[in-house]
C-alpha cells in the first residue's frame, strides 16, 4: 500500500502511522523526523528548516520535494509506505503525482485524522522531548518519573519551540490555510479514508482499517 496520512499538528497522525507501519510492514516516511535529524546535526538544511519551523511556518517546497523523491527510491519503500508530513500543499501533491506517474504508480489511499482544535492545543502544550535521546513524553498523558528528567537516559526533558502555545496557534492557522485543501483535492480522487482521534486512538485505527478494507487494500 502507498498511503498518505493527513492531520493537524498534534492530531496523532504520527502514532496512527506507526501502528499501521508495524501491522502492514510499511515504511514510515516522516519529513518531521528528517528535519529534526538535520536540525540536530546542524546541517545547512537543518539551519534553514529551523528558521521556518520555529515561527510555525511551513518549510518551502524546494527543501522537501527532492528529499522525498530520494527517500521513495530507497529499498524499504518497495513493499509500501506511509507519507507523514508530505504533501502539505496542493503544489506538493501535484509534484508527488507527477513523481509517481513517472514510475507508473500512484497513491492508494489518503488517511485523514480528525481532532478538534482545543483537544490538539491541550495535547501539544503537554509534549516534552529528551534533548539527549529524543524520547517523547507528555506531562498530561505520559509524564517522566522525575520532573524534567528522561526515564531512559537521564537527559534533560524540555518543550520544543514548535510545541509552545503561540507556535501551535500559528501552525494550526497555517495548516487550515495551506493543508486543509488537500482533503478536497484527494476527496475528488476518491482516496480519503477518515479516522476520528478525538477520544481513543484505537477507535481511529479501527475506522481507518475499515476504510482500507472497503477499498480492497487489506
Amino acid at each position: 500500500m502507498k498511503l498518505i496520512i493527513l492531520g493537524a499538528p498534534g492530531s496523532g497522525k504520527g502514532t496512527s502511522a506507526t501502528v499501521l507501519r508495524e501491522e502492514f510492514s510499511l515504511a514510515h516516511i516522516s519529513t518531521g523526523d528528517i528535519f529534526r535529524a538535520n536540525i540536530k546535526g546542524n546541517t545547512p538544511l537543518g539551519i534553514e528548516a529551523k528558521s521556518y519551523i520555529d515561527k510555525g511556518q511551513l518549510v518551502p517546497d524546494s527543501l522537501t520535494i527532492s528529499m522525498v523523491e530520494d527517500r521513495l527510491n530507497q529499498d524499504d519503500c518497495a513493499k509500501g509506505y506511509i507519507l507523514d508530513g508530505f504533501p502539505r500543499t496542493i503544489a506538493q501533491a501535484e509534484a508527488l503525482d507527477e513523481m509517481l506517474s513517472k514510475k507508473n504508480t500512484g497513491i492508494d489511499a489518503v488517511l485523514s485524522i480528525v481532532v478538534d482544535d482545543e483537544e490538539i492545543k491541550a495535547r501539544v502544550a503537554g509534549r516534552r522531548v529528551c534533548e539527549k535521546c529524543g524520547a517523547s513524553y507528555n506531562v498530561n498523558f505520559k509524564p517522566t518519573k522525575v520532573e524534567n528528567v528522561c526515564d531512559l537516559c537521564g537527559g534533560k526533558v524540555y518543550q520544543r519551540d514548535d510545541d509552545k502555545p503561540e507556535t501551535v496557534e500559528a501552525r494550526l492557522k497555517t495548516y487550515y490555510k495551506n493543508t486543509q485543501p488537500l482533503i478536497d483535492f484527494y476527496d475528488k480522487k476518491g482516496l480519503i479514508v477518515e479516522g476520528d482521534n478525538n477520544k481513543d486512538s484505537q477507535i481511529c485505527i479501527d475506522q481507518i482499517k475499515e476504510g482500507l478494507k472497503a477499498k480492497g487494500l487489506i
